[in-house]
């Protein structure tokens, strides 16, 4: 394999090695999880609203070249500017020359996880131009020079007295303050004046309207606002499968968003924007980076209806526990291992083993992309592809043959017995056994369940 490569579970142990903040995260994502049904189960027509989402990303991306086209001819019309890029290299080009042509030298940033995808940050403090997260989360991230780990809450995985030393160091809070509240006042002061000195601020885009040429901006905090009403020049950054036919859509999708990613009936600031401020100038860059091979592809087009709410994250056993580091990608959790390899196959070979398989990812997204199902799709393209690492593949072809023979399953079973009563325990717990480096064996019956019920029926003849 490439030393590039992804190795979760390698990766994940560095995070499993720390057992209170593996439990401490694991309960913390759950609440969220817990939060989301709660607000699901209070929408009588919950389970029809996730139908007709599902429907209507179907329908869109079918006809995606109409309605980007339709989006820009309208935006256009409002007064906004509209760019095409084919990759990361050619939108962080675009940013760049926009930015360069206005001298700017300071800009403030809200949430994006595409700008995350095309690791913008960096390409742009190359040149010169600071950026400034300015979502709570990501600023903490920022600050720590470490990216998100969840797509919505990009600082889940970082406790309070964490956040404490790191503002003490940056900010100059008082040394030892873990108070949430004393905390956020701190990070507020030191972002209003962020705030005041930008002179571009950059967004991300949750909806764009093909019928309007407006886009929608989530937020629960206001920095989006903020940062593209003060500075004059507003960038929105969308991947080309963000698009919406009409207005009536958008309102299907904005009653699942914040219910599937926080459990809220709808986000504190949801904010359209339909061409610039007055004597201001908005442009819209329309990003593909892989988009249009992934709609193409029969098996993992529906991965694209993904709107980014996190809900598959908060519910998956795998993630809860390994962080969202140990997948080293843009995206992690279910949408991410199916993502990771659409992006880079040979990379991120081991992310859709990162699952238990349970549904529950697919249970909980709002426009019910199938992801177990893709997950598992994309374990056979792994291998058929012949990028299973030959000790995972030996293993896969020893437990196959066993599994094929009745007789050979039996004698295994008999084996295993026997093996975990009598053999010395460094037999089977060492460092040819990963399984066993986080996990016990369950107390082995005497015989198995085939040899019971056959004394059991010879007893009661």
């Amino acid at each position: 394999m490439s030393a590039t490569s992804c190795n979760h579970a390698k990766e994940a142990d560095r995070f499993t090695a720390d057992r209170p903040r593996v439990q401490w995260h694991d309960q913390a994502l759950w609440f969220v999880r817990a939060k989301r049904d709660t607000a699901a189960h209070a929408v009588e027509e919950w389970e029809s609203l996730r139908e007709m989402a599902s429907l209507i990303k179907r329908h869109t991306l079918a006809r995606l070249p109409e309605y980007l086209e339709q989006f820009e001819e309208n935006a256009l019309r409002l007064g906004a500017q509209v760019h095409w890029a084919r990759d990361a290299d050619e939108h962080n080009r675009i940013v760049l020359r926009i930015l360069q042509q206005h001298g700017v030298h300071k800009l403030v940033k809200s949430k994006s996880m595409l700008t995350e995808e095309c690791h913008l940050n960096p390409f742009l403090q190359q040149h010169g131009i600071e950026v400034v997260d300015t979502d709570l989360g990501e600023r903490i991230v920022q600050l720590r020079q470490q990216p998100p780990s969840h797509i919505v809450l990009p600082a889940i995985h970082i406790k309070k007295e964490e956040v404490g030393q790191l503002f003490h160091q940056c900010l100059g809070t008082q040394a030892g303050a873990t108070d949430p509240k004393y905390l956020t006042e701190a990070a507020r002061t030191h972002l209003r004046q962020k705030f005041l000195e930008a002179q571009a601020g950059i967004s991300g885009v949750n909806f764009a309207v093909a019928q309007t040429g407006g886009v929608v901006v989530c937020t629960n905090e206001g920095n989006a606002d903020l940062g593209t009403s003060l500075p004059r020049l507003h960038i929105a950054c969308m991947g080309i499968e963000k698009i919406v036919p009409r207005t009536a859509d958008l309102a299907v999708f904005l009653r699942l968003l914040a219910r599937s990613a926080t459990g809220q009936p709808i986000t504190t600031y949801t904010s359209h924007f339909h061409g610039p401020l007055p004597g201001g100038e908005l442009h819209i860059v329309l990003v593909d980076n892989g988009r249009s091979g992934i709609r193409a592809d029969r098996q993992f087009w529906e991965s694209l209806k993904c709107i980014r709410c996190g809900a598959c994250l908060n519910t998956c056993p795998v993630y809860r526990r390994s962080g969202g580091y140990s997948y080293q990608h843009t995206i992690p959790g279910p949408i991410g291992s199916v993502l990771g390899p659409l992006h880079d196959a040979k990379k991120n070979y081991s992310l859709p083993y990162a699952c238990s398989l349970c549904g529950s990812c697919t249970d909980v997204c709002p426009v019910k992309v199938p992801l177990h199902h893709q997950l598992l799709t994309w374990r056979g393209e792994i291998v058929r592809r012949g990028l299973l690492p030959w000790r995972k593949w030996l293993e896969m072809k020893v437990i196959s043959w066993v599994l094929r023979s009745r007789r050979r399953y039996q004698w295994s079973g008999k084996l295993a017995r026997w093996a975990v009563r009598w053999l010395p325990r460094w037999m089977l717990y060492n460092r040819l056994n990963d399984w066993g480096k986080s996990r016990e064996l369950p107390e082995f019956p005497s015989m198995s369940f085939r040899e019971l019920h056959r004394n059991r029926n010879g007893r009661n003849q």
